[in-house]
């Protein structure tokens, strides 16, 4: 066989990426995991401006992400009527900027969908949607009534922990010292479930231990999800989930929405780069009078510490990006094959209709490639690439999720 000519080549890529792109605007895009900061929900500073962040509307419009999960995350802190007290008020202050934006700063621009019916008439309606994820159940507190209350509010996930046990749960964190609070789910914790089950809220495992996600799956009607996660086969991380955890996964139903999150994709490219990264980031944020905070350490400090340091952080990681594009011979950075990757090793695993996409923007994820929300379009572009259809391409960025929240629902009228 006569071997291809450059032309022959050139036109087959360029059709490929037409095609790729055609797809990109046909299929809804998803991405469950996008945090937030409260000072980018303002009058004078907000969404509609192409900010540093990540998401925000302009990039989302350049990269055809047409539904982002704001997140509503608080860290965790003490067990007390003090700390569950902050962390009410830090969840509401998130649940007002995501409604400013939706009700007063965009809503020409975008619209809060609670249903998949609303995710889809939003979105033919040209509109970019917002949803509502709660990363950390901390801020229900003792008060199973806050869990209705958030529904209320919008949120259509949460996970019952974080960094650290909460009063609902333990998590994954529980690895490194193998000290535990609740083996599993506290008492309320369990009731949580059920009461998220009565409202139609997924229950979300991606922060949870491995004991509190099978204790999850036992006790909910629904199917649940992993909101931001990816295979742990392929990268040994406690936020990853492993083989036994993806079956349970597929016996429930649910959904794993693989996440682009440089730590969890590839530890070895990872290690490669980090200490060079390191480096030129204790650089400059020494140059702002800041001291560097292992990620290992940031639960160590206040919440209030926490927020002011990731200021810096951020304004860090911009300044570094710039800095490491002129750095030559830098080792090759986690990018967006390493992501495709573990939705084809997750695919393989547990089929298709039970993985979906999330990139964990603003809140430390982003990959070469996907590094924010105006390159959305290299991750339909690498699927595209490695032979997957139309079909199977929308149910992996939207499909699949939408699916779960649609039997959650579904659960939940029964239930009532």
């Amino acid at each position: 066989m006569a071997c291809k000519n450059n032309t022959e080549k050139t036109t087959e890529v360029l059709s490929l990426k037409d095609r790729a792109k055609a797809i990109h605007e046909r299929v809804i895009t998803l991405d469950t995991h996008c945090d937030i900061n409260v000072k980018n929900f303002t009058d004078s500073i907000n969404y509609t401006q192409n900010l540093s962040s990540q998401v925000n509307l302009p990039k989302m419009k350049a990269g055809g992400l047409d539904v982002a999960w704001f997140i509503v995350y608080t860290g965790q802190d003490t067990l007390t009527d003090e700390g569950y007290k902050k962390a009410y008020e830090n969840a509401m202050s998130k649940f007002n900027a995501i409604h400013k934006l939706v009700n007063e700063l965009a809503p020409n621009d975008i619209e809060l969908a609670t249903t998949s019916d609303d995710v889809r008439r939003i979105n033919k309606s040209g509109k970019k949607v917002a949803m509502i994820g709660i990363e950390n159940g901390y801020p229900v507190g003792l008060d199973i009534k806050n869990v209705e209350k958030f529904y209320n509010l919008g949120a259509r996930y949460m996970s019952l922990s974080h960094n650290g046990h909460s009063q609902l749960c333990d998590s994954n964190t529980g690895e490194t010292d193998d000290v535990w609070l609740h083996n599993g789910l506290s008492d309320l914790g369990k009731e949580v479930i059920k009461e998220m089950n009565r409202l139609g809220m997924m229950i979300d495992v991606s922060h949870p231990s491995k004991e509190s996600m099978r204790q999850m799956i036992k006790l909910s009607k629904a199917p649940i999800i992993a909101s931001h996660s990816s295979a742990r086969a392929l990268c040994n991380h406690s936020r990853n989930l492993d083989d036994e955890q993806l079956e349970w996964m597929k016996q429930n139903g649910g959904v794993v929405q693989t996440v682009a999150f440089k730590s969890y994709l590839n530890t070895e490219k990872v290690e490669k780069r980090s200490a060079i990264e390191t480096k030129l980031a204790q650089e400059i944020l020494d140059s702002m009078q800041v001291q560097w905070v292992d990620r290992k350490d940031l639960r160590k400090i206040s919440p209030e510490e926490r927020e002011a340091y990731y200021e810096y952080y951020d304004l860090m990681v911009s300044i570094r990006k710039q800095k490491l594009e002129k750095t030559e011979n830098l080792p090759p950075n986690v990018g967006v094959t390493d992501f495709v990757d573990h939705i084809d090793y997750l695919v393989k695993k547990m089929g298709l209709k039970h993985v979906g996409i999330s990139s964990d923007f603003d809140g430390g994820g982003g990959i070469e490639g996907w590094s924010d929300a105006s390159e959305t379009f290299n991750v339909t572009l690498e699927l595209v690439k490695r032979g997957y259809t139309e079909d199977e391409i929308e149910m992996l960025w939207s499909g699949n999720l939408l699916r779960v929240l649609d039997e959650v629902e579904a659960v939940a009228k029964t239930l009532n």
